[in-house]
């Protein structure tokens, strides 16, 4: 059974362990190896403390066990995460967390993000559009290539 709770600070070491599996077994075919070891291989942002606190995060559980994780930086109305362990793959638990980050948004029709390369067709299925391809400066210092992409309207 799928479990939607809020994420805390505490549960950043788990959420970035998750995402960096989703990273390498999800991104591995659009991006170089150096290009994903870097961004694989960086720390959590500083600022995640600080979205969870704010109720910015939403963790999955399936069965008890860490299956998924969202978090929404609310102030600037911009998708930051959605990733779910490639053990649990579609199971529809990326599209319930993205849901749920879209309930908790101010302006939920004026969602953003910038979705990478992988990510794209996940998010169009979602109702999002492209907008523009651009590159996005990682903290790793690598360039990610990337879609940057809105909510359509319902």
């Amino acid at each position: 059974m799928l479990t939607l709770q809020p994420a805390s600070p505490a549960d950043i070491p788990a959420l970035w362990a998750l995402r960096t599996r989703a990273l390498r077994t999800q991104c591995a075919g659009h991006y170089a190896p150096a290009v994903l070891d870097a961004w694989a291989a960086s720390p959590a942002p500083a600022r995640y403390p600080e979205l969870l606190q704010q109720g910015g995060g939403i963790k999955a559980s399936l069965h008890g066990a860490l299956a998924g994780y969202a978090i929404l930086d609310q102030a600037n109305n911009e998708v930051d995460a959605v990733f779910v362990d490639p053990q649990y793959g579609g199971q529809g638990i990326g599209k319930a967390l993205l849901h749920a980050l879209e309930q908790m948004a101010a302006q939920p029709g004026k969602l953003h993000l910038y979705a990478s390369l992988s990510a794209v067709p996940f998010y169009r299925a979602a109702g999002y559009r492209a907008a523009q391809s651009t590159q996005y400066p990682h903290p790793s210092g690598v360039l990610l290539d990337c879609v940057h992409m809105v909510r359509q309207p319902s």
